[in-house]
C-alpha cells in the first residue's frame, strides 16, 4: 500500500492500483482418473485424483464492468487441471501439485494459488478417508 499519513484518505485512483491479496477464485473437486503413484498397478491402471485451486486474483476490475475477459475463467483453468490429471504420469501427488501451480500461476491476473491434490483411494494400507498434499505458490516462485 502506498504510504500515508496518518489519518489521510488514499485517493480513489491509488487505491484503483493496489493489488488486491484477498480475491479468491476458488475450484473444488475437480475429479479425473490419473496414473501417479510410486507402484507399478497405479501408473498402468490408474485412479481418481481430486483437485482444489484457490486462485488469487483481483477480481475488482471484472466485478465492476461484468467483464469475463477482466479475470480468470474458471472453466479454462479447470480443463488444464484436468490435462495435467490425465497427462503425463509421476510418482509423486507432489510433483503433480507443483505441475498444477506452475500451469494456473501462468494464467493472466493470477499471482497466487493453492492446490490440494487429493488422492482417495491411495494404497495406504490401513482405513482411511482421504491422503493430500497441499502447496501454495506465488507468481515468480518456478520461474
Amino acid at each position: 500500500m502506498p504510504e500515508t499519513a496518518p489519518n489521510v484518505p488514499v485517493p480513489k485512483t491509488a487505491q484503483a492500483e493496489m493489488p488486491s491479496t484477498s480475491d479468491l477464485i476458488s475450484l473444488r473437486g475437480i475429479t479425473a482418473r490419473g496414473r501417479h503413484g510410486v507402484l507399478d498397478w497405479e501408473q498402468a491402471y490408474g485412479q481418481p485424483f481430486v483437485v482444489d485451486a484457490d486462485l488469487s486474483v483481483d477480481i475488482r476490475r471484472a466485478a465492476v464492468t461484468d467483464d469475463l475477459a477482466l479475470t480468470v475463467n474458471y472453466a479454462e483453468v479447470a480443463a488444464h487441471i484436468v490435462a495435467l490429471i490425465t497427462g503425463e504420469p509421476f510418482a509423486l501427488i507432489e510433483t503433480l501439485a507443483e505441475r498444477i501451480a506452475a500451469d494456473v500461476l501462468g494464467f493472466n491476473g493470477v499471482s497466487a494459488v493453492t492446490v490440494t491434490v487429493h488422492k482417495p483411494e491411495a494404497p495406504v494400507g490401513v482405513p482411511f478417508t482421504d491422503v493430500a498434499v497441499v502447496i501454495t505458490r506465488h507468481g515468480g516462485d518456478l520461474r
